[in-house]
């Protein structure tokens, strides 16, 4: 890729402090974007921020998508440091339920709701008004799925729902946000090298290994290109995509 792919362009990374999303922002960076990292933890946002060439060029947030005046502080921080919000985003953060459905607790369910699916709304909300507001016509979103949202994965079922809903959600707006000029596509990995993996028992592991056609686990920057690529204008035709990344994975 060109390193002014995504020059001058300001980029908001959802759950930037750590895998993907990480991955995802130093690549962003790479491009020539301006990299707005926001994670639940300010301190692993700012980590990443400090992996930059030049990070007092960028910004690291405290950010929870799963509450709307959390998002809005977000945009507004956003727009008071660069007088403009940003016109690309990656919606990465997430978190992962397991637990059968008879002892599944609600909580625990909507806990995966309201991150993975509701956070991904609110974001893409906020964002696309922001830019309305100030007359941007031209933009970009991501949202990250999972493979999971499209087999389903027994023991799984809040992480499967959530992330079948982002990808049916992606389709939804990407219909609506296109006329604004903003194109909207999903990306649904496979099993990446990310704590939500690495957590895992060796035998698991080893199975989703087996479960690949490629035979291995995809690493965070993997998905991190394909992020960027369909960010830039090179992906211009693509508009409500599901991309399967997953290196053949079968359930």
């Amino acid at each position: 890729m060109s390193a002014q792919l995504l020059q001058d362009k300001i980029a908001l990374v959802t759950g930037g402090g750590s895998g993907i999303g990480r991955a995802t922002c130093q690549i962003l960076e790479r491009e020539g974007a301006t990299v707005v990292v926001c994670d639940i933890k300010e301190s692993t946002a700012r980590e990443t921020v400090n992996l930059f060439r030049d990070p007092s060029k960028h910004l690291a947030l405290m950010t929870d998508v799963s509450k709307a005046d959390s998002v809005d502080a977000t945009i507004s921080a956003i727009v008071a440091k660069y007088k403009s919000p940003p016109t690309l985003l990656v919606n990465s953060a997430g978190v992962r339920g397991i637990g059968f459905l008879k002892s599944l607790k609600e909580e625990a369910f909507m806990n995966c709701i309201d991150v993975n699916l509701k956070g991904t709304y609110l974001i893409c909300k906020a964002v696309a008004n922001a830019m309305e507001k100030h007359g941007l016509k031209s933009g970009s979103f991501v949202t990250i799925a999972s493979i999971a949202g499209v087999f389903g994965v027994e023991y799984n079922s809040s992480y499967s729902g959530s992330k079948g809903g982002v990808i049916a959600f992606t389709k939804a707006i990407s219909k609506e946000l296109i006329h604004d000029g903003i194109r909207v596509n999903t990306i649904i990995p496979g099993p990446i090298q990310t704590g939500m993996v690495t957590g895992d028992p060796e035998a698991i592991r080893q199975s989703l290994k087996e479960h690949s056609a490629i035979g291995r686990i995809g690493t965070p920057e993997e998905i991190g290109e394909v992020a960027a690529f369909l960010l830039s204008e090179r992906s211009s035709y693509m508009v409500g995509s599901s991309v399967e990344v997953t290196g053949g994975y079968v359930c």
